[in-house]
């Protein structure tokens, strides 16, 4: 899933308003019963990769938890910069993981997303996003096998420029 700011402006570009943003993304993800794989989040952008709850057929759930999440981010972002009104966020897309090789690139893709827009060198030290997590929690053999995937060939709409500023 990627969901990407009206015009690809900046908004949370500052370690405080993307710690917001990460937070309030996770913090949705857990109250709507999602289970979490990876994520990243920037200035203008997110993706991530989550198993929708059981107890609804398909992402039944996704839309009403990304408008909670979009509608209290805008409010917050629009009061912190007296903007009462501004559109900040435009749309998500969304695609159903059914190939396990395809999953398992994307996790790779998501994990390292910060490496391929240039903000860090390693993914685990970007502090929003989930490579540190996924590398503390998952085997050893789990984190090369995502790790080695390719990603050359993943199509993924990302024409997102983050902020460097974080």
């Amino acid at each position: 899933m990627t969901a990407g700011t009206y015009l690809r402006q900046n908004h949370f570009s500052s370690a405080e308003r993307l710690r917001v943003l990460h937070r309030g993304l996770l913090t949705v993800c857990r109250d709507f019963g999602w289970h979490m794989e990876a994520w990243a989040v920037f200035s203008n952008h997110y993706h991530f990769i989550g198993h929708s709850p059981f107890s609804e057929p398909g992402a039944g759930s996704l839309s009403r938890m990304l408008g909670k999440l979009h509608e209290k981010t805008a409010k917050w972002i629009n009061k912190l910069d007296n903007m009462s009104g501004r559109k900040v966020w435009h749309n998500f897309r969304e695609t159903r993981l059914t190939y396990e090789r395809s999953y398992l690139t994307r996790l790779n893709y998501t994990h390292c997303n910060a490496v391929k827009h240039g903000l860090v060198w390693v993914a685990n030290q970007y502090p929003w996003c989930s490579a540190a997590w996924f590398e503390r929690t998952a085997t050893p053999a789990q984190v090369k096998t995502i790790y080695n995937l390719k990603t050359d060939n993943l199509q993924v709409s990302d024409e997102y420029t983050p902020s460097p500023d974080w």
